[in-house]
């Protein structure tokens, strides 16, 4: 009998500044309250980064809070992806 590993996929989590950009194009009107902390994410690579005094995973988390008005499918599959992130 024959030992055959198994690869387990781990998932890369997409760069921040591509998720910005692709909420750029999918929120037409950014809540005020959301715009510094989605401007911030745009020069993130990911969460472990930092854009002047704040952390990404501070970043990630005051947008999530401030994006409550972003709503449709496209929101629902990158808040689910910022949370993801997040833990």
């Amino acid at each position: 009998m024959t030992k055959t590993k198994t690869k387990t996929k781990t998932k890369t989590p997409r760069p921040l500044y591509i998720i910005a950009e692709e909420i750029y194009c999918s929120w037409p009107k950014v809540n005020y309250a959301a715009v510094p902390y989605l401007e911030a994410m745009s020069f993130l690579s990911s969460i472990g980064g930092a854009v002047g005094a704040d952390e990404g995973r501070t970043i990630v988390m005051y947008f999530l809070a401030n994006a409550s008005s972003y709503r449709g499918e496209t929101a629902r599959r990158i808040k689910v992806e910022l949370k993801s992130m997040l833990k």
